[in-house]
């Protein structure tokens, strides 16, 4: 017999080489190339071409102006904290693209979901790694007894394609992308032609009969949605589940969102009857103290549309030859440079101690408004003073010491008197023009200034 010809494909991009390399020649990422079967060129697959060809026929140009551009219709899915990271609710016609990490709550929050969509419309359950008996355990779990969801446990692409035709359904979640397969491949279930051939044919499917699809991702160690990165550019929306499972708390993150914005967080919590949207997520980030304590300072973040208050918390101790930078939830390189700042313009020098910064709750900070808020922690946590009862603090800090405004900053002082708050170091550039009722607000240019204020608070 004659061997099988073999190709080597990238996991990262599905870029192909003859022979095994280092590092992928179409992206460049190290390790990423695996063994495959070569793909032979079958009848039946030209045939399906022919007919994709066929049906596929060019469409006619037109000038932009003349399209009508409607708001698309949304549905909400009964779930408030899903509907807001979709941007509002399902699309007809769209693909949801949703990963996490194992036992994280995917399949939890979906069945949901499915649950309180079917008693308004068709919903299908496609899955391909439990039996329909698992799926009605876990219903019966989260007290869905006598839930209408239709369930077909298939891995097969054109079965389920035979099913979407037949069943007509206006929501289809599939459970999971990995498990599935074509028989117009030879390559296993999971493998880069798969995953991409699966996830085309669903898409295109989806566009042409408006049936919403969610499709579920693996995800890899790094954390990253397992296959090429092809597939987060076909969906519509991508949604991340962060948070640990060992914690109850559980965030929902779109990073891509055709339909809304991106970066919208939804907050859930694990309960023995499934996944519950948190009202008010600011409680969760923030520490209960009696009293103020050294190295604690709460932040007014952005999360999409959603300002949210994270305590964050700083430690500084002192170090031995090689002192220690540590921080969770920020990026450690701006720790490290807004510790030179503190140094230079401040003259408070911390190069011969520890510095630990922590963001309360397991959130991840990515904005650099958080920047004037660390920098008070720090400096509190150096003193062994505590920052007064009631004060938050934003801003972005720049090299030259000089303190840059952070957006919608209105909002964000508004959503810290709602909980509370009294006090507030703010830019100068972010001070409302209308005084917020309970809220004295002190505005800043500098680093030193700020350093100075709190001094005197």
């Amino acid at each position: 017999m004659a061997k099988d010809k073999t190709i080597y494909t990238c996991q990262e991009c599905g870029g192909t080489s003859p022979k095994w390399l280092g590092k992928c020649p179409s992206c460049n990422a190290w390790n990423t190339l695996e063994e495959t079967r070569a793909e032979p060129v079958s009848p039946g697959k030209n045939r399906m071409q022919a007919l994709a060809r066929g049906l596929n026929a060019a469409q006619p140009v037109t000038t932009l102006a003349d399209i009508e551009a409607a708001d698309v219709a949304r549905t909400p899915t009964g779930i408030d904290e899903l509907d807001r990271v979709l941007g509002g609710g399902i699309v007809a016609g769209g693909v949801v693209l949703i990963g996490g990490d194992p036992g994280i709550g995917k399949s939890t929050l979906l069945l949901q979901a499915l649950d309180a969509l079917s008693r308004q419309m068709k919903v299908l359950y496609v899955t391909g790694e439990e039996s329909g008996a698992q799926v009605a355990m876990r219903a019966h779990r989260l007290g869905l007894d006598g839930s209408q969801v239709r369930v077909q446990a298939e891995i097969q692409l054109e079965n389920i394609l035979a099913t979407l035709e037949a069943e007509q359904p206006a929501f289809c979640v599939i459970d999971s992308i990995q498990t599935l397969f074509s028989d117009q491949l030879s390559s296993a279930p999971g493998s880069v032609a798969q995953v991409r051939e699966c996830a085309a044919h669903l898409t295109r499917t989806a566009k042409a009969s408006g049936c919403t699809v969610v499709l579920v991702g693996h995800v890899t160690k790094e954390g990253a949605l397992a296959g090429p990165r092809v597939l987060e550019h076909i969906v519509d929306t991508v949604l991340y589940f962060e948070g640990d499972t060992h914690s109850s708390f559980r965030l929902v993150r779109a990073i891509k969102n055709r339909f809304g914005a991106v970066n919208e967080i939804g907050v859930f919590a694990m309960t023995d009857k499934g996944l519950k949207g948190v009202s008010n997520p600011s409680a969760i980030f923030l520490s209960t103290h009696s009293e103020p304590v050294p190295g604690s300072c709460v932040l007014v973040t952005l999360e999409g549309t959603r300002p949210l208050l994270v305590e964050i918390q700083a430690l500084v101790d002192s170090g031995g030859p090689s002192p220690r930078r540590l921080s969770v939830g920020l990026e450690r390189d701006r720790l490290a440079m807004l510790l030179a700042v503190l140094h230079r313009h401040a003259g408070m020098a911390c190069f011969d101690q520890d510095v630990f910064v922590n963001a309360v709750g397991g959130v991840r900070i990515s904005e650099p408004a958080a920047d004037l808020a660390v920098l008070l922690a720090i400096q509190s946590s150096l003193r062994a003073r505590p920052l007064p009862k009631g004060f938050i603090a934003f801003g972005e800090v720049g090299l030259a010491g000089e303190v840059r405004p952070a957006p919608r900053g209105q909002e964000r002082l508004k959503e810290a008197a709602k909980l509370g708050f009294t006090v507030a170091v703010v830019p100068k550039a972010n001070a409302p023009k209308k005084p917020i009722e309970g809220l004295t607000i002190h505005t800043v240019d500098r680093v030193e200034e700020a350093i100075h204020l709190v001094r005197e608070l």
